[in-house]
């Protein structure tokens, strides 16, 4: 049997496949993951779609390995083409007819490189989710005994020992702030390896060492862009990269008036909340530069106001990012 397309709801120990061969037999049928690649492999698909969920990129990279394509949908598009209620065929079946729209948007395969540094990011996300949540919790504690520290995770490092040394604290208090000092002083030597780590990939990679030239863009911002695009030419131009990432404004069109608000949740949050970071030191240094984008920058501050101008800086450096990344050109300050 033989199949032109063949659309698959992954899941962790059982899948579900839909497809129709040449005799317009339609093939639906649960299958087991240990017998998922040699169902595919009798099968012969030339196509497989699947949603780009958990997953989903291990897989593509296994289907893919040959001449097959594969096709990862976002599973917001999939959704409008479910038929009744919600369950594992007709899952498939709505993943088969959304991949044969020729509108449809396809989410590339990530390399094993790129999931490589993904991981790395979302280890250090977590690490620093971890450290900021010790930091507020010992915050709480230590404000019932009042002991107020001033705001700023490294000023809270740095003063907090000798405010408990000083204070008086019975013993059983003394030892469970030393537990979450221990606690934190941990989170920030792994985070400092992971961010060492961070930097040695960057300085290594040709395209991460390009897109750190940028004002703003950082070894974590650089790695974070190839993880999330490789060289961006999935993207037909910088504004369409500027637009995934979540650094456009939402837009509600209708009659022929356009409305344009803030910009909206859908996003890569990550990528746009680092590219933001990045944004705002920047500006942070505005009045010590006079250069084109500087001038720039401010007019846009004093006309938008502080924020707005942010997030359009943010944009631009996403922009020059994707040229940076599609044209492999080096980055020339205006």
């Amino acid at each position: 049997m033989s199949i032109e397309l063949l659309a698959i709801d992954l899941g962790k120990q059982s899948f579900h496949i839909h497809g129709i061969d040449g005799d317009g037999v339609i093939v639906s049928r649960k299958v087991s993951r240990a017998k998922l690649a040699a169902v595919v492999e009798d099968l012969a698909p030339a196509v497989i779609a699947m949603e780009a969920c958990a997953s989903a990129h291990h897989w593509g990279r296994l289907f893919g390995a040959g001449d097959r394509q594969v096709r990862l949908i976002n599973p917001r598009f999939v959704k409008p083409f479910v038929k009744g209620s919600k369950n594992d065929a007709a899952d498939a079946d709505a993943i088969f007819e959304a991949a044969t729209r020729p509108t449809m948007r396809f989410v590339p395969v990530k390399s094993t490189e790129q999931q490589d540094l993904q991981s790395l990011h979302r280890a250090r996300e977590r690490l620093v989710g971890l450290r900021t949540g010790l930091i507020n919790h010992s915050r709480g504690l230590l404000a019932e005994y009042g002991i107020v520290l001033p705001q700023g995770p490294w000023r809270f490092v740095a003063q907090a020992p000798a405010a408990i040394g000083e204070a008086e604290l019975s013993d059983l208090a003394r030892e469970i702030f030393a537990d979450l000092l221990d606690q934190l002083r941990d989170a920030n030597r792994r985070v400092e390896r992971l961010d060492a780590r961070i930097v040695a990939i960057c300085r290594s990679h040709a395209a991460c060492r390009r897109l750190a030239k940028l004002p703003g863009v950082g070894p974590i911002i650089a790695t974070a862009l190839v993880a999330a695009v490789d060289d961006g030419r999935h993207f037909r131009s910088g504004r369409e990269l500027a637009a995934w990432i979540g650094l456009v404004p939402r837009q509600y069109t209708t009659g022929g008036k356009s409305r344009l608000g803030g910009i909206g949740r859908r996003a890569n949050h990550y990528l746009r909340r680092q590219m933001i970071h990045g944004a705002r030191a920047v500006v942070r240094h505005l009045a010590k530069h006079n250069d084109r984008r500087s001038e720039w920058l401010k007019a846009l501050v004093a006309r938008r106001g502080l924020n707005r101008a942010i997030v359009a800086l943010a944009n631009k450096t996403a922009r020059i990012a994707w040229a940076l990344l599609a044209r492999r050109e080096e980055y020339a300050a205006a």
